[in-house]
Parts: C-alpha cells; structure tokens; sequence
C-alpha cells in the first residue's frame, strides 16, 4: 500500500531572525521541495502547514511557514522531518517515489527468478542505484539503468530486470 504522505525534507537549522529555516530536501532537487504551498508534520498528515515562500540556496531550501514567526518558533521545529501529500504532486510518466520502489521484489525479468527486495535506492549523480537484500542475506547494489532495468512495477510488486553475469552471483 503506498503511503499518502511521504516524507520531504528536514528542517536543519534556523536562517535570519524572521523565522525561516532551512530544509535539507530528501526529493530530487531542492527546486522541487519549493513548489508546496503546503507541508505537513507527521507520516499521518496532521494538521498542513501554508508555506509563505521558499527557495533552493546552495542545494537547501530557505522556507518560511505560516504563523513561525522569529527565530525562537523557527528554533522549535528544528529537528522535525516534513512531509508532503502525494496527491499534491504529478510525476512525469514513468517516475516514482523512492518510497513506492523500496520493499519491491526483484525479479528476472526473462526467467521470472526471485533476486531480492529493494532495501534503499542512492543516487551517485550518474544514476539511481538499487540495494537489494538477497534471500541469502547479502547486499547487492544494482544499477537502475535501462539496459539492466526492465520496469519497474509498484502495483504488481516488483521490479522486473535484465542482469549480467556477476551482478547477483560470482558469474563472470
């Protein structure tokens, strides 16, 4: 089942005296997390917080909420993860949320053999990597490229792939 609300961002720090923070952004780029005009405290939702402004600065975004006023009320939330309503967003056909790939099965795509579940999803700036938990117990790390990434499946629960020798065994 996929979560309504998914988590965002963390507010790091304070910035200035007026109340704005800044926002270490768990989304793609800190120029996505600024287009919410809301934001919300918990996994459950809660209660939405406005956003007055936000903007992307050196890789964070400065944001400012509704009624956090001064450095003091800032300084309070300091610490809290935020979260956004997936029904706020449309992705681009084709894109998922991390949190909708984690726990996928990986599967062959041409022999339908189990590999493992997907544990996390990193980025090193050249493409997503996948790490996967054997059913051995191993970590493997998986390239998310198109020649070896077949589809990826959240509502059929898996992630179907094209892999080459070594990447789930000691295969040459």
């Amino acid at each position: 089942m996929q979560k309504k609300y998914l988590e965002a961002g963390k507010l790091v720090t304070t910035h200035g005296v007026t109340g704005e923070m800044k926002v270490y952004p768990y989304c793609d780029s800190a120029e996505f997390l600024c287009g919410f005009e809301r934001l919300y405290p918990s996994a459950e939702g809660g209660r939405p917080w406005r956003v007055e402004s936000a903007r992307a600065h050196k890789g964070m975004v400065l944001l400012k909420l509704e009624k956090v006023d001064g450095m003091a009320a800032a300084r309070a939330l300091v610490g809290q993860t935020v979260y956004i309503n997936r029904d706020d967003v449309q992705l681009p056909e084709g894109s998922w949320f991390i949190q909708d790939i984690i726990g996928l099965q990986v599967v062959d795509a041409e022999t339908g053999v189990v590999y493992g579940t997907v544990t996390d999803v990193t980025n090193n700036g050249a493409g997503d990597i996948y790490e996967i938990r054997t059913p051995e117990g191993k970590t493997v790390l998986f390239p998310a490229v198109k020649p070896f990434l077949e589809e990826i499946d959240p509502a059929g629960g898996a992630v179907r792939v094209k892999p080459i020798g070594g990447m789930f065994d000691d295969a040459d």
